[in-house]
């Protein structure tokens, strides 16, 4: 007997795309497009699964879970959502849902989280979380939602976090958020920047030192894991870490316990741990300048922040958020006008979010009018504004016209000829970007993903060469 998928979808065309791949997949569908159609069909009939928009007809398809706990208490639920924040998320993971996926959505992820939840069929359990209103993270962008379905997934359980991102993009609110939308939300969050720490204190200070274990020990110190003992233990810039502290933070991983510098007792410690780092690990694992099996240890939960420049279709609720923040600190209340957003997508930000806060609190400082237009924008962006675009763009057609001035290009074949010698590095880039997932490499170019697929094959080149190591 085929499983049986009911699907509340208020959006014909979207109700027919998933109705119809799941067919193909020998499901049995039964649609609806309301909260009462959905309920009158779970009280009269049994499913293997729920597909659930959000927004329907006639109310909230989240906010109305618990009705459908209540007539088919077992069954996997899966959110779909346009409604594409962190907070959607958290919410869909608040109702115990299998799985969450923001609109536009991959039709073969969604296949297959459907056949895992009709395999599984995992009952619902744990306590719902009391989160509070305010949540880290501003923005809808496709870039985003891959953070905030990582982030649900590792609230309910203790699994170790590596993140990933360069400086400024908000790696320590990916912390944040884990700790305190989790379950260890009521103990401590310490944070330690490795890269701040002479390297000859940072074992003490990580794991604490008894009095005369070295010059200077006048006491006993209590280290930063005994610290966030029933907590999360955030390791920051984990990257610039000495060997040393590497090999004792792997043993007080794979042994649960710690000892202090100069002692001899092992202490047991019960803390959750969160790193992160700017930097890339694997040249410094190839260079033995950072542990593999630490490595491993760390990133058992993988999540990389996208720098702004991937997401500037969240400039604009970034930049109202920040002059909101900036009104609440005593700063005079603007808006921005759509030409000044417009001026803001152009600059490249290589200071990432932290550096478009800086600026919209100096723009909520200078501008003189309450309506900030395009002109205040630019004037006060210069000289800076353009740098980053206009070195790219230079670069990039000094290599094109070195590449032409050394080939003797037929006649008929240039376009040909230069779009195949920039394609292949082009791919390898998108393949190493995505660590050879050509699904996440096909979205990054922008490209259909049998395209790409297709491309891979007539280039010769080898995804599983860019894949992570296991």
């Amino acid at each position: 007997m085929s499983s049986r998928v009911l699907l509340v979808e208020d959006d014909p065309g979207i109700a027919t795309v998933i109705r119809e791949a799941l067919q193909d997949e020998s499901y049995e569908v039964v649609s609806c497009d309301t909260i009462e159609r959905r309920d009158a069909l779970l009280a009269d009939d049994r499913f293997d699964v729920m597909l659930t928009d959000v927004v329907l007809k006639d109310g909230d398809g989240l906010a109305t879970i618990a009705a459908v706990r209540d007539l088919a208490h077992e069954m996997p639920i899966i959110v779909l959502s346009a409604q594409n924040t962190l907070d959607t998320a958290i919410r869909a993971s608040d109702t115990e849902a299998f799985e969450y996926f923001p609109k536009p959505f991959d039709l073969d992820e969604l296949t297959r989280a459907v056949a895992q939840a009709t395999r599984e069929r995992e009952g619902a359990g744990g306590t719902p979380r009391n989160k509070g209103d305010e949540l880290p993270f501003i923005g809808r962008s496709p870039a985003m939602q891959g953070v905030y379905r990582m982030i649900t997934r590792v609230l309910r359980n203790d699994l170790t976090v590596l993140v990933t991102g360069e400086s400024g993009t908000g790696k320590e609110l990916v912390a944040e958020a884990i700790h305190n939308l989790g379950a260890r939300k009521s103990g401590p969050l310490i944070a330690v920047n490795t890269a701040a720490i002479p390297h000859e204190l940072l074992e003490s200070e990580l794991f604490g030192h008894e009095k005369g274990a070295f010059t200077g020990a006048v006491s006993q110190s209590i280290g930063k894991f005994e610290q966030a003992h029933g907590g999360t233990l955030f390791l920051d810039e984990i990257g610039d870490m000495p060997a040393d502290a590497q090999t004792r933070l792997l043993r007080a991983l794979q042994t649960g316990r710690i000892r202090r510098v100069g002692g001899r007792h092992e202490i047991a410690i019960n803390v959750r741990i969160i790193a992160a780092t700017n930097r890339a690990l694997e040249p410094l694992m190839a260079s033995g300048r950072f542990r593999e099996d630490l490595y491993y240890r760390l990133a058992v939960v993988p999540v990389h922040l996208p720098p702004l420049r991937d997401r500037k279709e969240d400039l604009g609720a970034l930049a109202r958020h920040f002059l909101e923040q900036a009104e609440a600190e005593g700063l005079p209340r603007h808006a921005l006008e759509p030409e000044a957003v417009d001026v803001l997508a152009r600059h490249q930000w290589p200071g990432n979010v932290r550096e478009l806060r800086n600026f919209i609190f100096r723009l909520a400082l200078l501008a003189r009018e309450a309506a900030i237009d395009a002109e205040t924008v630019e004037t006060l962006m210069a000289p800076t504004l353009n740098r980053g675009p206009v070195e790219a763009k230079a670069g990039f057609e000094a290599a094109l016209e070195s590449w032409l001035a050394e080939r003797a290009v037929p006649a008929g074949t240039l376009h040909q000829a230069a779009t195949a010698a920039f394609e292949k590095p082009l791919v390898e880039h998108a393949l190493r970007e995505t660590e050879g997932n050509q699904l996440r490499a096909a979205q990054l170019l922008g490209i259909n993903r049998n395209t790409l697929r297709k491309r891979i094959a007539e280039l010769e080149i080898e995804p599983q060469d860019f894949a992570r190591r296991r």
